[in-house]
Parts: C-alpha cells; sequence; structure tokens
C-alpha cells in the first residue's frame, strides 16, 4: 500500500516483498567509470554520484543486471543501487541516504526486512516498524507501460486508516483487503481506469490484489498453496508481461 499519512501528509509505503527477484552488481578496477547492463537501470552520471555519497572511488568497471525492467514499481533501480553500494564495499548505514540522493525517491530494498516498516521514500527513512505480512502466495505481473517515479509526485490518497489497521497485525485475508482497498483507492484517483487487475483477482478467487502506485506492476493474493495452477495462463491471456510465481511474509 501507498499514500499519505499524518498531519504532514507525508507520502509512505509499506512494501510487498519479492524474493525471487532483484538486482546484482560486477565490480572490477578500472582507469575510468565504465557501465554494462543489459536494461537501462543506471547512467554513467548517476554511478559516479551515487559512489561519492558513499565515499568510494569511480574508478571502476561495473556490470548491473536485474531481473525486471526499471519503471515497473518493483524496486528495480533502487535494488541496481544497492547491489552496486555492496559489491564495491559501502557501509551499509549510509545506502539508503546515497539512494535517496540520486533518485529522490527510494524504496527500502536495502533493509533486511523492507516488507516490516512504514517507509517514507522521499526522505528514505522508516517512520515506524510494522508486521511482517503473513505467509501468502503471489502470481504477479507487469500491465501497462514502464513508469519511472517522480520524486516530486505526492498527489496519493491518504491511507492513515489502512496503515493503522495493519498495524494491529492483520489476518492474511484481511491484509490481502487491506491492500486492495489502497490499490483501488490509487486507481480511483490515478488510474489507469481499464486495470483488468481487481476482475482478475474475482475470476480466480485470489484473496485480494495489489499494485504498484507509480508503475505497471500488479499482484494477486492467495493463501499459500491456493494460486490456481493456470493462473499464468490467465494473466499473459490479459496482457501482461514479466509473470512471477512467489511466497511471501509469514515471519514470525
Amino acid at each position: 500500500m501507498q499514500g499519505r499519512v499524518g498531519p504532514a501528509a507525508e507520502v509512505a509505503l509499506i512494501t510487498l516483498a519479492c524474493p525471487v527477484a532483484g538486482a546484482r552488481a560486477e565490480i572490477a578496477a578500472s582507469a575510468t567509470l565504465g557501465l554494462e547492463q543489459a536494461e537501462p537501470l543506471l547512467d554513467i552520471a548517476r554511478c559516479r554520484g551515487f559512489l561519492r555519497h558513499l565515499g568510494l572511488a569511480d574508478a571502476l568497471r561495473i556490470r548491473l543486471q536485474a531481473d525486471l525492467p526499471p519503471g515497473g514499481g518493483a524496486g528495480m533501480s533502487t535494488a541496481s543501487l544497492v547491489a552496486l553500494a555492496r559489491a564495491a564495499g559501502a557501509p551499509e548505514d549510509r545506502i539508503a541516504a546515497a539512494c535517496l540522493a540520486v533518485e529522490g525517491a527510494t524504496d527500502p530494498v536495502m533493509l533486511p526486512c523492507p516488507d516490516a516498516v512504514l517507509w517514507a521514500p522521499r526522505s528514505a527513512r522508516c517512520l515506524a516498524g510494522m508486521p511482517p505480512p503473513p505467509a501468502a502466495e503471489i502470481v504477479g505481473g507487469y500491465w501497462g507501460p514502464p513508469c519511472r517515479t517522480d520524486p516530486g509526485d505526492t498527489a496519493f490518497p491518504e491511507i492513515d486508516d489502512l496503515v493503522s489497521a495493519w498495524a494491529t497485525g492483520p489476518d492474511l485475508p484481511e491484509a490481502a483487503r487491506l491492500a486492495a482497498r489502497s490499490a483501488t483507492r490509487t486507481t480511483r484517483s490515478r488510474g489507469p481506469k481499464n486495470d483488468p487487475t481487481p476482475a482478475m483477482a474475482r475470476d480466480l478467487a485470489a484473496l485480494g490484489w495489489a499494485r504498484a502506485h507509480t508503475g505497471p506492476a500488479r499482484a494477486l493474493i492467495f493463501a499459500p498453496g491456493q494460486a490456481p495452477a493456470d493462473a499464468e495462463d490467465h494473466l499473459r491471456r490479459a496482457g501482461y508481461t514479466h509473470i512471477l510465481r512467489f511466497r511471501t511474509g509469514g515471519r514470525a
């Protein structure tokens, strides 16, 4: 879920952790800064600025690879920066601030449990600890074109009530309903109006659905082992791409 919270109406989110998709970085010493990547995850200027914010030399040959394309709302650009920072030996306590400095809005993927916090992406800080989501099975993918996050975009619905309900530690059906309510509020205020995900959730008897609030990533939420075997086929026929099935949540 994502939206504005508190008296200052700060943009905040609770993320859905995906253990099967991420980013990797390999580095080697070089006379000049070089960058190899199959997808346009980062550029030379951003890499140079990022390394300098971390206090690291930029005489490196960098190779980046991500499992999903950037601009999907799945955190791949932040994950790429985190992978680069760790490959270069950056101190963990400086990574979030450095990501913010070059992105302007950052996902909490540098945290040990990114789905157990209420995160302020425009200030790269934890607003509160949160219960992690209950164990769930996710089938999802990308529906629609890439959409990079604009750090100046704060036009999100209020979600104070949803965050308060999540803080009580909801069971999976309630957690799925809360995620769907947040997704529905964003779709009503920001579009797209023809998103097939709510209907897909009903057709496949999902407990709920979730969406990236500034990108095409979508997720159907099921109890573990309850996602239909042909769910991916249904999503593919409806035009979803980069389809994944994974389990998440459930930590004590």
